[in-house]
């Protein structure tokens, strides 16, 4: 009906349920089906359902409360499991001890700082990564002597995909002096330290990573919870919740060489920074946090969201710190930034992922198992064999062509298919 227009898919409603706080509603609640075009694992599927919700008149308590009183109602019901308590942690103290934002608290092998134990040791690897600012961190490995080198091999190539350049290991023998893939590099003495500070008792092991923060973590995360499995350390039967709260505001992509939203460009930095923002001082733009949080279960996000900027002032702040204009916010946003001129309750929300929350429920690790017609893991549809092809008749009928590239991509597919 409108060639050459198109539509977005949204990741979810977001700006139309803050429309709906401003205009005086006070709460909203739907189940929101929803699109979501990017990489699938496990836990994630292309077309998904989300629990969502915002509120006016609230903060992050008040989030925290209601939202626990609806966990502990569905485990209560469903499970005959009465959850109790629920702890938080702030992102920082998440990332130092677990290495993610959404830590699996069943099992120990908490992550330790190594920085004072290795540091001008000589070792050019983890001195060069300290100079440069980043970290020298290690876990322990229960039982891990015993380990062969292919086994270490292993662990290493698991590291290496979550982003590390290597990986050193200690062993504990029992009755022996300690032996490391980098012994001559290290006294027996530096070892013992190292292999005490991670806690690794006799019979036990050190994995140690020296990188950047981000790829330290995601591979020390992913090292930490392949031998959980492996080792038979997580008591499947349990189901250990946690907040996660006091998220960065923004983090800085190297490809785009430029700060972008961690969570949304909608979620607010806690009042405190307030000021640093309005005057653009990007120094303190590293250090800035959200009223965001997250609700965790067993290493799984089920729900995520955040208090909204409900001040014109800061929401334009916000857009100008990505590197949007002023000309390029009026037009996507004009309607938004006109409505908050007119007093915006503060305001907030948060979406739980219904899907994932039902696999927890039934205890499955997989998401398709709980999805009637569920997509592969290249987003495909078995059943209605789509994505698929279509013909040049039909792409004119919506005004489309296919670009060069894009003919040749398709024509390689099929030779190779």
């Amino acid at each position: 009906m409108n060639p050459g227009h198109f539509y977005a898919l949204p990741q979810s409603p977001q700006t139309l349920k803050q429309l709906l706080m401003i205009s005086g509603y006070d709460r909203y609640f739907q189940i929101a089906r929803c699109f979501r075009d990017e990489d699938l694992r496990a836990d994630r599927q292309p077309e998904f359902s989300q629990i969502d919700m915002e509120m006016s008149f609230i903060d992050v308590e008040d989030i925290i409360e209601l939202n626990e009183k609806m966990l502990k109602l569905i485990w209560k019901e469903i499970k005959g499991i009465d959850v109790g308590s629920i702890p938080r942690m702030t992102y920082q103290e998440a990332m130092d001890r677990f290495g993610s934002d959404k830590p699996d608290t069943r099992f120990a092998m908490e992550i330790k700082d190594l920085k004072s134990q290795v540091k001008g040791s000589g070792f050019k690897v983890f001195d060069d990564v300290l100079d440069r600012g980043g970290i020298v961190r290690g876990i322990p490995v229960p039982g891990g002597s015993t380990f062969s080198r292919g086994q270490f091999d292993k662990l290493t190539e698991i590291a290496k995909r979550g982003g590390a350049k290597g990986l050193v290991w200690v062993k504990n023998e029992l009755n022996q002096a300690p032996t490391s893939s980098v012994s001559k590099f290290f006294s027996p003495e530096k070892l013992m330290q190292i292999l005490d500070a991670v806690g690794a008792k006799p019979g036990d092991a050190a994995l140690v990573i020296a990188d950047d923060f981000d790829p330290a973590c995601a591979s020390l995360s992913a090292l930490r919870l392949h031998l959980g499995r492996e080792l038979g350390l997580i008591d499947q039967s349990k189901y250990y919740f946690l907040w996660v709260v006091d998220f960065p505001l923004l983090e800085y992509s190297p490809d785009e060489k430029r700060w972008v939203a961690r969570h949304h460009m909608f979620t607010s930095p806690k009042d405190e920074f307030f000021d640093d923002l309005i005057q653009n001082k990007e120094a303190s733009y590293g250090k800035m946090l959200a009223k965001a949080y997250d609700l965790v279960c067993n290493g799984y996000e089920i729900g995520g969201g955040s208090i909204r900027i409900f001040q014109n002032s800061i929401q334009q702040a916000v857009f100008k710190l990505l590197g949007m204009s002023e000309e390029e916010a009026q037009k996507k946003f004009g309607f938004f930034l006109e409505a908050l001129k007119y007093g915006t309750p503060p305001h907030g929300g948060i979406a739980w992922g219904m899907d994932r929350l039902v696999m927890l429920l039934c205890e499955t690790d997989a998401i398709r198992d709980v999805i009637a017609f569920p997509k592969t893991a290249k987003a495909t549809c078995l059943m209605s064999d789509c994505p698929s092809e279509v013909s040049r008749d039909q792409l004119v009928e919506v005004g489309l062509r296919l670009s060069p590239q894009a003919e040749k991509f398709i024509e390689e597919a099929g030779k190779k298919n």
